[in-house]
């Protein structure tokens, strides 16, 4: 009788058996430097990562570089179920990734796969251009990236992005697809536009950014940006600095927006933001040094709010940023006013809590077990001093990269 103990080394980890490609002409199919792979599976294969039944498997899901069809195969040497005599079955890899894809929108036919990277040259970016900008590579080769936004909700489209945001599953933990019915939703794009064997520009797909759009009070919006992806071979080419300029720049104009916020951002993204706010905001007025040693002023939130949709949260971030960037660190007045500017935002919510208790001991309300909940004087001090370490570590990050630019 067959165990499934017995072929234990048939049970693979995904991460490292299924490779992503994306091709952009023909011979790609052999090269193996074009290859990917994904950062997480869970949402795929289950919190194990893993695939169970196969010798020597290799899974392969293929991308047009540009309008994105997918193909998707897999190769291997024996299976679990001849193995075994039929007693154990493998998975069915095909059907486990495809039933997380659009409905039809992948192939798994090489040769009806291929048809569609003839049209490939024919493919366009949809809506309207925002920007462009060069940038070399790692091999110092000038590449052309351009973005554009899309909020028209053409079936072309809708199709395309539907194939688009297929990479979240692999790439973005947690993440989830957008209901692209709702028409609060804008869609910012990047593309590389490059020449092919022929001389002739094409485009190939880079990235996306959504943004939800919020209706706030009597006729304004407030754009919250929700989902930001580079595609792996497109990272470290400043893509996702550029993509938050160009949706800034596109919602600045707008007189109904309120600010910009953004959803649950990763560490990643915050740091990037951080950094193309506080580089904004320094070309302001009152974050000019001699207006940031004065200290956070509601002028700063005015004018960050008015000029770069900042919200007040963001334009404390940048102040504290800025001010540590004017700081002298080897001055010790300096350097002590700039901590207990910090740590007094640190502590305030601290203190908040200390008001409401007296408030309630007033109104005759037992706060006892309130006040055992708070940490005593010394455990504050400690707490505070390990808190503010991490924002000033987290905000030395970003001076470093503003004084690099």
């Amino acid at each position: 009788m067959a165990h499934i103990h017995d072929f234990e080394e048939l049970v693979l980890d995904a991460l490292e058996v299924v490779e992503f490609k994306l091709i952009r002409r023909k011979q790609d199919l052999e090269d193996d430097s074009l290859v990917f792979h994904p950062q997480m599976a869970h949402q795929i294969f289950g919190e194990s990562e893993s695939i169970f039944g196969y010798k020597d498997l290799l899974v392969r899901i293929l991308y047009t570089a540009g309008p994105l069809h997918i193909y998707i195969g897999i190769e291997y040497s024996s299976r679990v179920d001849e193995l075994s005599g039929g007693a154990l079955k493998a998975d069915n890899v095909v059907k486990t990734i495809a039933e997380k894809l659009p409905d039809g929108c992948f192939f798994i036919n090489m040769d009806e796969f291929l048809k569609t990277l003839d049209k490939a040259d024919k493919f366009q970016p949809f809506g309207e251009k925002l920007s462009e900008h060069k940038v070399s590579d790692a091999q110092g080769k000038e590449r052309l990236f351009e973005i554009y936004h899309s909020d028209y909700k053409a079936p072309a489209f809708l199709k395309f992005f539907g194939r688009l945001q297929t990479f979240i599953l692999w790439f973005v933990d947690a993440a989830s697809y957008i209901d692209v019915d709702d028409t609060q939703w804008s869609f910012f794009i990047c593309y590389e536009k490059y020449k092919n064997d022929n001389g002739d520009y094409q485009y190939a797909t880079a990235g996306y950014t959504t943004v939800y759009e919020y209706y706030a009070y009597p006729q304004h919006i407030r754009p919250r940006i929700s989902q930001v992806l580079v595609l792996p071979p497109f990272q470290k080419l400043s893509i996702g600095t550029r993509f938050v300029e160009s949706i800034y720049k596109h919602y600045q104009s707008q007189k109904n927006v309120i600010d910009m916020t953004v959803e649950d951002p990763s560490d990643d993204f915050q740091r990037l933001r951080n950094f193309v706010d506080a580089r904004l905001c320094m070309r302001l007025k009152s974050f000019a040094p001699d207006e940031i040693k004065k200290g956070f002023s509601k002028e700063m939130v005015r004018e960050a709010r008015e000029t770069h949709k900042l919200n007040p949260r963001q334009c404390r971030r940048v102040y504290e940023i800025l001010r540590l960037y004017y700081t002298n660190v080897n001055d010790k007045n300096d350097y002590y006013a700039y901590r207990l500017d910090v740590k007094r935002r640190l502590n305030a919510i601290h203190y908040k809590q200390l008001n409401d208790i007296k408030k309630m001991e007033k109104a005759n309300v037992d706060t006892e077990w309130l006040r055992a909940r708070l940490p005593t004087q010394s455990q504050r001090i400690e707490q505070l001093q390990e808190e503010y370490e991490q924002v000033e570590s987290a905000y030395r990050q970003i001076v470093e990269k503003l004084r690099a630019n």
